[in-house]
């Protein structure tokens, strides 16, 4: 998990999960996107056991990995190409389509690994991720070769059944995650608008066996967040939201983007209260995990009660996400055609048209913005109902010299009709920066 957390999105605290588009129309004209049909309902599987002595094993091997490079598996260092190949051969071994992205980050090279599990409906993914590099410190067994090793033993374990999803599983290993989620970001921001909306869930594990570990999980979707909770509950054992990572892993890369996102994660350098010491045992007063980026993250630094129910959590997503029709509700309508947005001039707007729908817009209505601009402090953003009620999205600012607005916003629609003319409207109101609505979507 990397130390410092980036700068916040705006709040998305619903967003549902996306189907198949469809084709935008031109620029400036209103685009139709019919929404998918809902998937038929299909009982699913139930999910194996992960063996622990699997998962130890492999956290033993990055152990050994990090020894005989340096002490660490930190990104433009052998230890880290060295991971990524140790965990190609044995995705390749078991029936993966494997693709290594290369990527340049602080004259680096730095490398994503990508396995596609043959099948499942294309334009439907299930994305489980997790970061493969450690800092320079040490080997980073908890921070993160507990995910890492985690998700690959839940992708063997889909390659021993013989899994025949009905999404298409993908599984992922990022690089530089500690740099500033360097890796994902490169993926996302490398994958065609068309590509990003087939992925109807990505689920992030970042530190998953913290020696006084609690059970956080992830509350950025309902539908996710209530698989991994009523797992646990199954268990007996009580979850709490995660918030200490909230932005600082992996998968803020995709929720940027409008990606839903869920996970889990078991505490960094925060201290357990006494009342989680109570609930979840360990001990009060101390960190979740006190070798957090240091030296003595190895594999002494690891709770074996929770890396196995974690292990187990992530196969009982995948497989009751992936198999069975759990897929929550949501629409999306979406406008991929570009529109130029003129320098310190008059507002654009880019429209979808939304119909066939009973009642009114959601009180969560999703609002996802891609607009590429060279600086995003002159830009004004709103969403205009079909009725010309205007709901503020972004003000412009001085002090915001970043480029691109790529967020998702909620926004309370609930006292308008969901069926009609949705505008995203975009004014750049200062001089010397230009750019243009790349796409935007509703997700009902």
């Amino acid at each position: 998990m990397k130390l410092s957390a980036p700068r916040r999105t705006a709040a998305a605290a619903v967003i549902a999960l996306a189907g198949l588009l469809g084709t935008a129309a031109p620029a400036a004209t209103a685009s139709t996107a019919a929404p998918a049909p809902a998937a038929a309902s299909v009982q699913a599987l139930a999910a194996p056991d992960i063996p622990l002595a699997n998962v130890k094993a492999h956290l033993t091997q990055f152990q050994s990995i990090a020894a005989a490079n340096g002490g660490n598996r930190a990104h433009g260092r052998p230890g880290y190409k060295a991971s990524i190949d140790f965990l190609k051969a044995k995705l390749d071994a078991a029936g993966f389509v494997t693709t290594v992205q290369q990527f340049t980050s602080g004259g680096q090279i730095g490398y994503n690994l990508i396995a596609d599990w043959p099948g499942g409906d294309a334009n439907q993914v299930l994305f489980a991720g997790a970061h493969l590099d450690s800092v320079t410190s040490g080997a980073g067994i908890n921070d993160n070769a507990t995910g890492s090793a985690a998700i690959l033993e839940t992708a063997l374990a889909v390659s021993r059944a013989q899994l025949q999803p009905t999404k298409h599983l993908r599984f992922g290993w990022w690089g530089a995650e500690e740099l500033g989620l360097v890796g994902s970001r490169y993926y996302v921001a490398n994958l065609p608008a068309a590509e990003r909306a087939k992925i109807s869930g990505y689920l992030n594990f970042d530190m998953i066996g913290s020696p006084n570990p609690g059970y956080f999980v992830y509350d950025d979707n309902p539908a996710l967040e209530g698989v991994f909770k009523s797992y646990f509950s199954g268990l007996g054992v009580a979850t709490e939201i995660e918030t200490e990572g909230d932005g600082r892993s992996d998968h803020a890369s995709f929720k940027n983007v409008g990606i839903a996102v869920g996970g889990l994660f078991t505490g960094a350098s925060r201290t357990k209260t006494a009342a989680q010491a109570q609930k979840w045992g360990g001990t009060a007063g101390q960190a979740f995990d006190r070798c957090y980026h240091s030296s003595c993250d190895n594999t002494s630094n690891v709770n074996d009660t929770a890396l196995d129910r974690n292990s187990d959590a992530i196969a009982h997503a995948i497989w009751t996400l992936g198999t069975g029709g759990t897929t929550p509700p949501g629409d999306t309508y979406e406008n991929t055609a570009d529109v130029a947005i003129p320098d310190n001039g008059a507002a654009v707007t880019s429209t979808v048209t939304v119909s066939g729908r009973t009642g009114n817009a959601p009180a969560a209505l999703s609002v996802g913005v891609d607009i590429k601009h060279t600086w995003r402090g002159d830009v004004v953003v709103d969403l205009v109902a079909p009725d010309g009620t205007a709901y503020r999205l972004k003000n412009s600012s001085a002090n915001d010299s970043a480029d691109n607005v790529i967020e998702t916003y909620t926004v309370d629609a609930s006292s308008e009709p969901a069926n009609g003319d949705w505008k995203l409207r975009v004014q750049d109101v200062a001089s010397q920066d230009s750019g243009r609505i790349d796409s935007w979507k509703l997700v009902f």
